[in-house]
This record gives structure tokens, sequence and C-alpha cells, in this order.
């Protein structure tokens, strides 16, 4: 149990690290459902999470909480403890009642519950039952821990119900690859208005309040090892080094930008057997070497006809679409079917080559509304370890799909970059 405090009228600013106070207005000023709180170790995240959700509960006599983790075994020394800091740190020790079995926790005056729920089967994990009111605060705890945003909202569904205002907080320390789907996850809210994004250090906390072990513990790791250091204690998304694409950008393209682009390529990549057919549609930058993805057809099983029509639906100007040449016969009968189509060169080393020419551009934009396969592939492209755990050489021929019609469509684009520095060489 937590030390008692039992001081009166207390300061926001003995609870909250400064770097939180945008937080605090933004949930008082109740305009998101989502708050995402993430950054390294002593970023007092949790505890601002935490001193919220009581302030809300104090304020609002139908609001309770429901606070989860991955695993229930982690809670009560976790999240449990933490709520019963924020009751005592806010001198409201007396007026609430903790119990182990079941683990929660309840304002003994109007009975409003703070209940706690491990998320090992999230289709199981059930909405409560409260005397009075509904779950308006959800917090998931380390939300790296879970599996994907589906398995969030599948959780959310259920508890999520019963009255207005509900507010979903996300805390996590950032994991070190930038293919894990929370860092993923981050960029693609960042286009909604509903959504409050903060990110915190130790640094913007007052020292005391972690103690000069913690600092030393930290600067050591800065002088010793900054790349880890960056990631534990800054939150820093530093990656695993296996990651082939480190110049994706996750964000909705929007209608405006479309309509701007004077050029339009398409791609397209046969499936085999149980591999899915894709087709790209994207607009090159030359001047600023960008690239914007903003449009797919991906599926497996798909007939020629059909897709040729999923395709006519993106391409109605009919421009050519660059396709694999190893499947002559599909490619003739797309063209039967009224599709334009550009074969190919490939060649001995294209697949490098393609791939380095994308890794060097500064920038591949992806839309994950319109090419949701497109962002999963390419974020999650990675070079094969060996059994040693050391990086292979060569790129693995799975999931590459999006990558395989994206490097077509470019195909005309990287011929006239290798001419330009042939020329230039040629001048010197």
């Amino acid at each position: 149990m937590a030390k008692v405090i039992t001081q009166k009228n207390v300061k926001l600013t003995d609870v909250l690290a400064p770097s939180f106070y945008p937080f605090h207005q933004a949930v008082k000023d109740g305009l998101n459902s989502s708050y995402w709180l993430k950054g390294g170790r002593g970023s007092t995240k949790s505890s601002a999470i935490s001193v919220e959700i009581i302030l809300g509960i104090e304020k609002d006599g139908n609001a309770n909480a429901v606070v989860l983790r991955k695993v229930a075994e982690t809670l009560r020394e976790s999240v449990y403890e933490q709520m019963l800091w924020a009751i005592d740190i806010l001198g409201l020790t007396d007026e609430y009642h903790a119990s182990i079995k079941p683990l929660r926790i309840t304002k003994i005056k109007t009975g409003q519950r703070i209940i706690f729920k491990g998320a090992e089967k999230p289709k199981k994990v059930k909405a409560s039952k409260f005397r009075r009111g509904y779950a308006k605060f959800i917090w998931f705890e380390e939300v790296d821990e879970f599996n994907s945003m589906a398995e969030l909202r599948t959780i959310i569904q259920s508890l999520g119900r019963g009255g207005a205002g509900i507010k979903i907080f996300y805390s996590f320390n950032p994991p070190e690859s930038n293919t894990n789907w929370t860092n993923l996850e981050i960029q693609s809210q960042k286009v909604r208005d509903d959504v409050f994004i903060h990110h915190s250090d130790y640094r913007d906390v007052p020292k005391e309040w972690l103690g000069e072990l913690f600092i030393q513990e930290a600067e050591h790791l800065r002088r010793t090892n900054e790349s880890k250091w960056r990631h534990e204690y800054l939150g820093d998304v530093t990656g695993t080094g296996a990651e082939v694409f480190k110049n994706i950008t996750i964000r909705k393209i929007t209608d405006e930008e479309i309509a701007s682009f004077d050029k339009i390529h398409h791609g397209l990549d046969h499936g085999y057997a149980g591999d899915p057919m894709h087709y790209t549609k994207n607009y090159y930058d030359k001047t600023r070497l960008r690239l914007y993805i903003f449009g797919e057809v991906h599926q497996v099983g798909l007939s020629n006809r059909r897709a040729v029509e999923s395709i006519q639906k993106l391409n109605p100007s009919n421009d050519f679409v660059t396709a694999d040449s190893a499947e002559p016969r599909t490619n003739s009968e797309f063209e039967s079917l009224g599709l334009r189509i550009k074969k190919a060169k490939k060649g001995p080393g294209s697949i490098e080559h393609g791939i380095k020419w994308l890794q060097d551009l500064e920038e591949i934009i992806i839309d994950p509304y319109r090419c949701p396969n497109t962002k999963r592939e390419f974020t999650t492209y990675e070079v094969d370890r060996d059994s040693n755990g050391n990086l292979k050489g060569s790129y693995p021929d799975r999931n590459n799909h999006s990558i395989d019609a994206t490097r077509y469509s470019m195909e005309d684009e990287m011929a006239k970059r290798v001419a330009k520095v042939r020329k230039k060489i040629k001048g010197l």
C-alpha cells in the first residue's frame, strides 16, 4: 500500500510534471476521445493518467474506470499500485476502499469503481456492471504488450458502452523497431482530430521525484551506449537494424494532393497459387524524391476478369500498367480484357537495384486508408537473420507483393536516373 497522504487542497503542480500540463488541459477540455501517451523510463506518464482518472471520478458521480494490461498477473504490482498512489497523493485515501480479491478500488460514498482486467483473451473481456454509471475511463497500460489495434478495438467495443464522454488512455514505452504495430499506429492516429498524442521523458520531471540513483543510471547509459539510452530513457524509436525501408511516412494523402499529381504510375504483381495479386497506383515527385502511394488492389484468388475490373476502377484513364513479365499468358489475357499492359524488364539484379532505388528516396508516403496492405508490407519488410541472429545480405521473397508492384511501376524513373548518372560521369 502506498504511503497515506492526508494534505488537502493539493496543487496540480505537485502531482504532474510540467510536460503533462497540456495533457491535463486536453482532458479537462474534453475535446478528445483517445489519448496516446508514450515515452521513456521515468517520464511519469502512468502517474499522469492515474491522476486524471481519479480527478474524473471525483468530478463525475457516474464515472467508473477499467484498467487493463495484457497479462492479469501484472496488474497488482503495476496499475493497481499506481491508482492507489494517485488516490493518496490527491489526499483522498480515506474516501476509497481497495480490495485484492477481486482486484478493484471503490469510492466508498458513491460506489464508483476502478476495475482491473487482464486481456490474455480479448474476446472474453466482457463489459462490467457498475452500481452506478458506466466505464467512462478505459486505460490500456503497456499497450505494446497487446498484439494489434484490432485486439484493442475488440475490447473497447465491449467496454465502451452506456454513456457520453468516454475517454480511452493508451500508455507505453515505444518498442525499438519502427515496424512494431504501436509505432505504426501512432503515425496513423496523427490524422485524427479526436486523438491527443503526447511524448515525454525523464528530463522534464523534477529530479527530486526520480531520485539521484535514477539520474545516475540514466546518465551512465547515455555515456556508454547512447542509442540504448535514447530508446530506454527518451522513448525514441531507434530501429532494429533489419528494416529495409527507413524512409516510410504513414499518413492520409488528401484529395487536393492527388488532384495536383500530374503523372500517375501503375504497377502489377501477379498472384501465384496462394499469393495475392497486387496492383499499385502512385505518384513520383522527382524534384523532392518523394513517392506517394495512394491506390491498391490486393487479393488472393481473384479471377482475371474481376482483377481487371478492380484495376480499371482505380485507373479510369486506362494508363499503361507495368506488370510482372514472368506471366505472359496472364498479361495477354489482361490485355484481351481491355487493360493496357507494359511488361516489366526485370533482369539480373533488378530486385536489389529496385529496392536500393526506393531506399534512396527522401520519403515514401503511404496512405493507410487507401493502401492498408501496402502499408503492412513496406513497414514490416525486414532482412532475414541467420541462426545466430546475424543479418543476411539478401532480401526475402515473401510478403513483398506491393514492393514488387511498386518496383515495376518505377522502372522508367529508375532508368532515367541511371541514364542521368551515366551522362554525368561521362562528362567528367
